[in-house]
């Protein structure tokens, strides 16, 4: 994911620090050390990463935009000027400014904060931030929590008692809290020196920054694999005591199946999935220090030359245009699939299903998928005409009930439309006057609709009054009952207000009467 690196320039930043048998250093001295340690990690182990790096003190600016490129990341950082004091909250403004304007609010970020934990004094402090933050209009809201996934992690270049000697920690903890707890605050242990700090900013690598190696296997054949960006341990709600989820170091393809077979399944996240050249020594190739360059090459060319179960993998797939089935842990799953960046580059993927045994319901249990050569007969026929996907139910579902959806006025017009035509055709449309009375009655009950009801009465007491001489008299007693029926559910009474509760017919002697004065004729 995205990295921003919010450093702190204010005056101070300044602060002499006294470091034993050496020249004297400043606060951002130390912090500049750490961050170019950071860097260095990153062009090593994160070539793909992103980071952009913001200065701030009363003001914020963008020194280098989204970047690849950690050289220019380094010159930047040491060519910071000093400024004025410090002001947290715009700096957090600029940064939410920053990564919406590249990234948009979907995607997942870390902001880097690098301070002395000084919040600022008066007006604009951080203190005044958090004390006022409950009492501003939406205009001038604060801007945590970012309107984007993220992780903040503040690094003081302070000591531990020199910020708990002052509120300074307790408002730095409440900053990460109020961005939703996930980060941390991370002080220097010990006595403020280059090594404590180089100590704080390794802590912050191995957190947040350690790349995930795993191997990928396939029955004999087996690959050493990063996965990018590292896969995040997710929680489980349906669990009573949730535990994080974090897949295995151990990644077995189970099987393969067909690119319209699995369609186009919900999935938690996408990864690359990069081979990683493995010399005959045993070490990884590009893991030396920076003056190793040459040799680095040629031992990339020499990796070049030799075979590679996961570039064969991601052969096989883009070519036969299928995706294999990865088990990432017990009851957990998910898929490798070649993507095209363009039209000649391509990269080997991994998309994570949800946990559990059943993640794609037209799939069925992934445990229970075989072979073809298992079936009694190809379950995709000779000519692949056909295909066993999607399961079909055991239990056939019925669709006759419709729910009724009002999205558009339209939608709403219809269905009172419907019940005004049957109206007019009573006694003979009786049954389905009085199953769309009920059909709308449901709905406006489950979206406390009473104005509906009342509405729809009206509409019928006013239809009796229109009634021809010539009409049935059984038509006017079913409106008038009707109509009773809605204004008495609006009231909210509890017994013709429930859901459960039809309105049905009112029964009447028309419909008998004539009956047994033709049978008496007979």
């Amino acid at each position: 994911m995205p990295t921003v690196v919010l450093m702190d320039v204010s005056l101070s930043m300044t602060r002499p620090v006294a470091l034993e048998g050496s020249e004297e250093f400043q606060r951002k001295n130390l912090a500049a050390h750490g961050l170019t340690m950071l860097f260095e990690h990153m062009a090593t182990n994160y070539k793909l990463e992103f980071t952009a790096l913001v200065a701030f003190s009363s003001l914020w600016e963008l020194m280098v935009p989204f970047t690849r490129d950690y050289n220019t990341l380094q010159e930047a950082l040491s060519n910071m000027e000093d400024y004025d004091k410090t002001c947290l909250e715009a700096a957090l403004h600029g940064v939410s400014n920053v990564v919406q304007q590249e990234w948009g609010s979907a995607c997942p970020c870390q902001v880097v904060l690098v301070t002395d934990g000084a919040l600022g004094i008066g007006r604009g402090s951080l203190r005044h931030s958090l004390l006022t933050m409950k009492q501003r209009g939406e205009d001038k809201k604060f801007p945590l929590p970012f309107a984007f996934p993220s992780k903040l992690y503040i690094m003081c270049i302070a000591s531990m008692e020199e910020l708990q000697s002052s509120d300074a920690l307790n408002n730095l903890e409440q900053l990460v809290s109020i961005n939703g707890g996930e980060g941390q605050v991370l002080a220097v242990e010990g006595p403020l020196c280059l090594k404590n700090v180089q100590a704080m900013f390794g802590k912050l690598i191995d957190q947040a920054y350690s790349p995930f190696h795993a191997v990928l296997r396939c029955g004999h054949q087996a690959s050493d694999v990063q996965v990018f960006p590292r896969p995040e341990p997710i929680m489980i709600d349906e669990e009573v005591d949730p535990l994080p989820r974090t897949i295995a170091t151990d990644l077995e393809i189970v099987g393969f199946i067909e690119i319209a077979d699995i369609s186009s399944p919900p999935v938690l996240s996408r990864h690359l999935v990069l081979p990683i050249a493995v010399s005959k020594e045993g070490d990884e190739v590009g893991a030396g220090a920076p003056e190793e360059t040459e040799d680095e090459n040629s031992a990339n060319q020499m990796a070049g030359k030799s075979p590679n179960f996961c570039v064969l993998l991601h052969g096989s797939l883009k070519v036969e245009g299928m995706v294999a089935l990865v088990q990432l842990g017990p009851d957990w799953y998910g898929m490798l699939y070649s993507q095209a960046d363009s039209k000649k580059k391509s990269n080997l993927m991994m998309s994570l299903f949800e946990p559990g045994p059943e993640p794609l319901p037209w799939l069925g249990k992934i445990s229970q998928l075989g072979p073809i050569s298992d079936a009694k007969e190809n379950p995709y026929g000779e000519d692949d005409s056909r295909s066993p996907f999607p399961l079909q139910p055991k239990h056939k579902r019925s669709y006759a009930q419709n729910v009724t959806v009002w999205i558009k006025p339209s939608g709403l017009q219809t269905d009172v439309q419907k019940i005004l035509r049957n109206a007019r055709k009573l006694p003979e449309k009786t049954q389905t006057f009085y199953k769309e009375l009920n059909r709308l009655r449901k709905a406006a009950l489950a979206l406390g609709f009473w104005e509906l009801l009342k509405g729809v009465a009206e509409l019928l007491e006013r239809e009796c009054t229109l009634l021809p001489d010539t009409a049935h008299p059984d038509a006017a007693f079913q409106l008038s009952h009707a109509a009773q029926q809605l204004r008495l559910a609006s009231t909210g009474d509890s017994q013709h207000a429930s859901f459960a509760h039809n309105i049905v017919p009112m029964p009447t002697d028309f419909s008998g009467g004539t009956n047994s004065s033709s049978g008496d004729r007979m």
